[in-house]
């Protein structure tokens, strides 16, 4: 995906291997970590996921730097196709609606030019200001995924399946396209 994408506040542009070190930097918080392992060599594990096939991933830009990642990936089968979304967001930024415009803004281009009509997330289940970050966009829970996946410390936790309806975007005008 070569496309750049202007949300009202964010600019979502293809990552690239010169965002590594700060994609890690901001992998090694423990907010973030927590959700987002990799390893103990996270700049290993983020230019792996930026090769990752299938998947397009996208550094946010906010006030001029990278805050984070946005990565989404489409099933293509005809009956369910679909596209799912995952982000992290730098938690020196959290509460300023920064993943909310990011999530939006993915989603609005997921449905207008690539023609989704159904959209996935799968934050955790106790992960709560990150589900109202993807209600705020019109994401809604559809159910529990339990001991959906292994956290940090070994143990197992639920996550929460999230879906959303072309129809239920929430779409307040971003600044501007490519």
């Amino acid at each position: 995906m070569q496309t750049t994408l202007y949300g009202t506040s964010v600019t979502l542009r293809p990552a690239t291997v010169a965002d590594i070190p700060a994609l890690a930097d901001i992998r090694t918080t423990p907010e973030v970590y927590q959700r987002w392992r990799g390893g103990e060599d996270l700049v290993a594990a983020v230019a792996e996921d930026l090769a990752e096939p299938g998947s397009h991933h996208l550094a946010i830009e906010y006030e001029g730097r990278v805050v984070g990642a946005i990565q989404w990936a489409a099933e293509l089968e005809p009956d369910y196709r679909h596209a799912s979304i995952d982000i992290y967001v730098d938690p020196a930024v959290h509460g300023r609606g920064v993943g909310t415009d990011a999530v939006r803004t993915l989603a609005r281009h997921l449905i207008a030019d690539h023609g989704h009509h159904r959209l996935v997330i799968d934050p955790a289940a106790d992960n709560t200001a990150a589900i109202q970050c993807y209600r705020n966009v019109g994401f809604r829970p559809v159910g529990i995924m339990r001991q959906y996946e292994r956290g940090p410390d070994g143990s197992w936790h639920d996550g929460l399946l999230m879906d959303l309806l072309a129809d239920e975007l929430t779409d307040p005008s971003p600044k501007k396209e490519d």
